[in-house]
């Protein structure tokens, strides 16, 4: 077979641009979700914190929530892409992402009542959890169905690169819409983009259900929970920004905590693009040591930073380190 062909599922060959364009067509719906998650990621702390007048436990505690949803729905996004198809699954999720749209109006609407706004963002929050778990869980599955299991590193990698570009463009994004417009603003954008992403999905071709045997729970579990770990103790770098940097930037008042966001998801994407094929060379135990030590220097840097160019350093390093992570692991 010729280098630039591919097996597709159906037993064709195809062009290596035929594939990514596949693989993109699919991940376009995981950059959607991610943008509408990295709206508010940088203005919500502050919001929480400034106009709200909560203390920074519960300005990180509206950001975190959202990641706890998106554990707990994360076994039942696999399921329910394994029963009713990840199109479907993929529908559900930007129907969730519109709701928190919805709920984040609402936070807007009732500023003047500041626990009932809270209780609002926290809604949001939750309902972005779940539109990511079935969004992402979803998208994956269906460009994998698309290409071929074969092409599964393939979509892994795109799928991260979607996510942490929309992440990167969306944190500035929504400080500039919040700061010329208003946090109405920042909830409408994001209900627009769950509206959207749902049309666009409900247009588009599903792919046949698999059926097969389905592991135990537990079973599951216990195959990748070394793995598991350590993927989520390497999501420490990327959880600490989004939930306490813009209250760190705050705290010693520099301007830019999206920028940090930005730099952290370029870094990601660079290193994701460039150095991928580190792991076929040198084994994925291997990337995977080099990349947490360079994570942590990436976040050791961003606590000591002196001024905001050497934080702004540390976010970018952060970047860099936990960009292999998931596909060494």
């Amino acid at each position: 077979m010729s280098p630039s062909l591919h097996d597709a599922p159906d037993g064709a060959q195809i062009g290596t641009f035929t594939l990514t364009a596949r693989i993109v067509a699919i991940a376009f719906f995981t950059f959607i979700c991610y943008l509408a998650i990295g709206l508010p990621l940088a203005v919500l702390p502050g919001y929480v914190h400034g106009n709200l007048g909560y203390g920074s436990v519960l300005a990180g505690l509206a950001i975190s929530v959202q990641y706890v949803a998106t554990l707990l729905s994360r076994s039942h996004a696999g399921r329910m892409a394994d029963t009713v198809g990840p199109k479907q699954t993929v529908v559900i999720g930007m129907a969730a992402c519109a709701i928190s749209g919805v709920f984040l109006l609402l936070a807007y609407a009732f500023e003047r009542t500041a626990w009932l706004s809270l209780a609002a963002i926290i809604l949001s929050r939750l309902a972005l959890g779940f539109g990511e778990s079935w969004v992402g869980t979803g998208s994956a599955t269906w460009a994998i169905a698309r290409v071929g299991p074969l092409h599964t590193a393939r979509v892994i990698s795109w799928n991260g690169i979607a996510t942490y570009g929309a992440l990167a463009l969306g944190a500035p994004l929504g400080v500039q819409l919040e700061k010329h417009w208003s946090m109405g603003a920042l909830g409408g954008a994001v209900l627009l983009l769950g509206v959207g992403g749902l049309g666009l999905a409900m247009i588009r071709p599903a792919v046949a259900i698999v059926g097969g045997h389905r592991m135990a729970f537990k079973s599951v579990v216990l195959r990748v929970f070394p793995h598991g770990v350590a993927l989520g103790l390497g999501s420490v770098g990327f959880g600490t920004l989004a939930a306490f940097v813009a209250l760190y930037y705050a705290s010693v008042s520099w301007d830019g905590a999206a920028s940090a966001l930005s730099a952290f998801g370029g870094a990601f994407i660079g290193v994701r693009l460039l150095f991928a094929g580190t792991i076929t060379r040198f084994g994925g135990f291997r990337v995977a040591q080099v990349s947490f030590v360079v994570e942590a220097a990436g976040l050791l840097l961003l606590w000591l930073a002196p001024n905001p160019g050497m934080a702004l350093l540390g976010a970018a390093l952060t970047g860099c380190g936990f960009a292999l992570v998931f596909p060494a692991i």
